[in-house]
């Protein structure tokens, strides 16, 4: 009997676990900076769901972009990858910084829709 609960036990823990990766950027409040080891300022606040709906965001391939060999791949996206998987603290060639990678895509779209904030502490927030 003891075997039998410590078997459903891990499998409800697995469950759970699952699911909270799979939903994890419905309930994102903050754009991850783990990748920085010392960060100069607060990660910016960003409630995924809220903002794509605000913003009418439907692809997720406008923020989630992936690129090949130089050239963006239509109709492909990066969501399942964190930023930094593609974007290192110095950048290199034609591949921007993180930083500047976060900066041109969150603050280069709310210039271009002249909406949301583009001030630094519109979005790091202490």
């Amino acid at each position: 009997m003891r075997n039998v609960t410590l078997i459903a036990l891990s499998l409800l823990i697995g469950i759970v676990l699952a699911l909270t990766t799979a939903w994890s950027q419905d309930d994102m409040t903050v754009v991850d900076n783990a990748a920085f080891d010392n960060p100069q300022r607060t990660p910016s606040v960003f409630v995924h769901d809220e903002h794509n709906e605000m913003a009418e965001i439907d692809d997720c391939a406008k923020c989630h972009h992936l690129y090949e060999d130089g050239k963006l791949v239509e109709d492909e996206s990066s969501e399942d990858q964190s930023c930094s998987e593609c974007h290192d603290l110095e950048g290199s060639g034609d591949q921007p910084s993180l930083v500047k990678a976060f900066h041109t895509n969150c603050k280069g779209c709310h210039q271009e829709q002249k909406k949301g904030p583009i001030m630094c502490g519109e979005c790091h927030i202490k």
